[in-house]
């Protein structure tokens, strides 16, 4: 909380980080190019003019437009800088740094204090250094597609954009500990963070699999490649999913099929046997859930202490009475969208303002810093700060 947050990124990654903490009190200042974060034209759908994909990521934060390719709009962000905390950047390696604004060079002398988190696709060196890169890109690049999808079916782009959005994760866990061990030093510092590295740390467990046995992981479908049952059932009334890592709840889960019989069978005695037999398995067990309604059979295996639960599509995801319960799925005027995920006691986050429209701030921020009326105008008549996008 109180902290300020200079925001240069656009897309998914930086904006949700940015996101997430801004939900718990930080000061963001989004800082948007001429022409704007691209995300406001990524629709349908939209609200006014900007796409429900910037909507989702932009939350609680303020807008400025900039032009930093010219030297007076490098000046208002180096005068944004002064007592700031953080500077994100989303740009492609070298681009602050022949902009006059590099780490080393510039920002670390000028503001000792500052943490200045970048994120790339590949970071600026090695063989891949300074390309760009894309949350696809990368999903196929570092084995993500090898590994999703039915068996035998051509390699699959996962349908949600984790590689962007883990490394938005990450990037707000390095700045949250670049800030406490600031506590410890008075020094910022500079964090390199990129899709390739969070993307090939997600890749849990098929590369440590592979390091381990040298076989090369491939697409199981729903099923887990270490766990079984850990997989999609079909039932009478709906499909399935039912996970039992271990032998007791394995057991568990014959009872309440009443098939107690299947957990002495020595096919599936242990998880390496059951892995082993996992098609022989799945078929004993669909055998008895065709019988059974699945949403009343999930509900009593959840009472009984084993995860099982029907597959949702979004909308039956937005109204289940738990996501509202938890306030996950949530309202402010015009503004519906996903809830606030990490839940603290003493000081809860919370949505104080609505994504802002382009601009919207400019000359709210620069009178905060103190910066003349008239040169407030002059720069937004000269298009250096701007109010409007420029098409």
């Amino acid at each position: 909380r109180g902290k300020r947050v200079i925001d240069l990124s656009r897309v998914l990654g930086g904006p949700y980080c940015t996101q997430v903490l801004a939900d718990h009190g930080a000061d963001v200042l989004k800082i948007e190019p001429p022409q704007g974060d691209e995300v406001r034209d990524w629709g349908p759908p939209y609200h006014g003019e900007d796409a429900a994909y910037f909507i989702g990521i932009n939350r609680n934060k303020r807008s400025m437009g900039l032009d930093l390719t010219h030297h007076e709009g490098r000046e208002v962000l180096l005068r944004l800088l002064e007592g700031a905390d953080v500077l994100l950047e989303n740009y492609k390696p070298g681009t602050m740094e022949r902009w006059g604004l590099g780490y080393e060079n510039v920002l670390k002398e000028k503001f000792p204090r500052l943490i200045h988190c970048r994120i790339s696709g590949f970071g600026s060196d090695g063989p891949l250094g300074g390309f760009p890169g894309y949350d696809a890109i990368i999903q196929a690049m570092t084995g993500w597609f090898s590994v999703n999808g039915e068996s035998g079916s051509n390699p699959t782009r996962l349908g949600v954009a984790m590689v962007d959005m883990g490394t938005g994760l990450y990037s707000a866990v390095a700045i949250l500990m670049a800030l406490a061990e600031r506590q410890l030093s008075g020094f910022g510092q500079y964090i390199d963070m990129t899709l390739y590295d969070c993307a090939v740390s997600l890749m849990h467990p098929h590369i440590v699999n592979y390091n381990m046995s040298g076989t090369i992981p491939v697409a199981t479908g729903n099923a887990h490649p270490n766990i079984s049952p850990y997989d999609t059932f079909r039932t009478r009334t709906v499909d399935i999913f039912i996970g039992a890592g271990n032998n007791g709840a394995f057991a568990k889960l014959c009872k309440e099929l009443s098939a107690a019989e299947l957990s002495e069978d020595a096919r599936f005695l242990n998880n390496s046997d059951r892995v082993k037999n996992r098609d022989e398995l799945k078929v004993e067990i669909e055998s008895r859930l065709m019988k059974i309604d699945g949403s009343v059979l999930c509900e009593r295996l959840l009472a009984a202490g084993l995860p099982a639960g029907p597959i949702y599509n979004t909308a039956q995801v937005v109204s289940h009475p738990h996501t509202i319960h938890r306030n996950m799925s949530i309202e402010k005027d015009w503004y519906k969208m996903t809830g606030i995920p990490i839940k603290l006691s003493r000081t809860p986050g919370s949505i104080r303002r609505l994504p802002p429209r382009f601009g919207e701030h400019s000359r709210e921020i620069l009178n905060e810093y103190g910066m003349p009326a008239e040169q407030i105008d002059k720069l937004i008549g000269e298009g250096i700060v701007l109010e409007k996008r420029r098409k």
